[in-house]
């Protein structure tokens, strides 16, 4: 079974290396963006040409958005691949940014064409450092989990890791519903000019919701559904 592994942070994102850690020799083909596009919904490109740049023998940049990486990855790069994982992000996919993030549009385009996907993000608690290795361990867990089950045509997983401190317990893996919360809408008014100062961590969450389960510590696993 061959395995797409794309993200939105880019081909050179610390976190796709930790994906690639974290599906443990299965066979992949990486089909990523070349830049940082982190927050771009499912844009597409139609209106100009997406260079596809060849890294290493399965390894590719491309000049487009995620779900541009997922589109050409299916139809040219890899037409037989049974399997899309996206990530891991550098902050959380929680809620209502299902529909903000690249991370997820990338799985998202992978369902519309009757492919599953895996999308996993890490919440990030700031000042604390991302331990990149503890989330391809937690990452390789989940996956042992979720690549048996039985794929339902137009669903995908979405997957947040907690931002542990150093000595916390191994965190419990919680299969949860997405919070339908708005995220801050705050933001900074100087003359005609907006500046968002919504703040992540200060966002509602509705109890035993994605966003309250990983904000607690632990897993949060979603089903979506397009």
């Amino acid at each position: 079974m061959t395995l797409i592994l794309t993200n939105d942070d880019g081909i050179d994102a610390p976190g796709i290396r930790s994906l690639l850690q974290a599906v443990n020799g299965r066979k992949i083909i990486v089909a990523a963006p070349k830049d940082h596009l982190s927050g771009c919904g499912h844009q597409v490109t139609t209106q100009q040409a997406i260079e596809v740049e060849q890294r290493a023998e399965f390894a590719y940049a491309i000049s487009g958005t995620p779900a541009d990486c997922t589109r050409i990855a299916l139809s040219h790069l890899c037409p037989d691949a049974k399997f899309v994982l996206s990530g891991i992000n550098a902050g959380g996919n929680l809620g209502a940014d299902v529909y903000i993030s690249g991370t997820i549009a990338a799985v998202r385009e992978a369902a519309f064409h009757g492919i599953p996907g895996i999308a996993v993000s890490h919440y990030l608690k700031r000042p604390l450092a991302v331990d990149w290795q503890l989330a391809a361990k937690m990452t390789a867990k989940i996956l042992d989990d979720l690549l048996q089950r039985p794929f339902q045509p137009g669903s995908f997983w979405n997957v947040n890791l907690p931002h542990l401190s150093p000595g916390d317990l191994e965190p419990e893996i919680v299969f949860c519903q997405p919070c339908v919360r708005p995220l801050p809408i705050k933001y900074r008014v100087e003359g005609n000019k907006f500046y968002y100062v919504g703040v992540y961590a200060q966002r509602d969450r509705t109890p035993g919701s994605d966003v309250d389960v990983c904000f607690s510590g632990k897993i949060a696993v979603t089903k979506l559904q397009l």
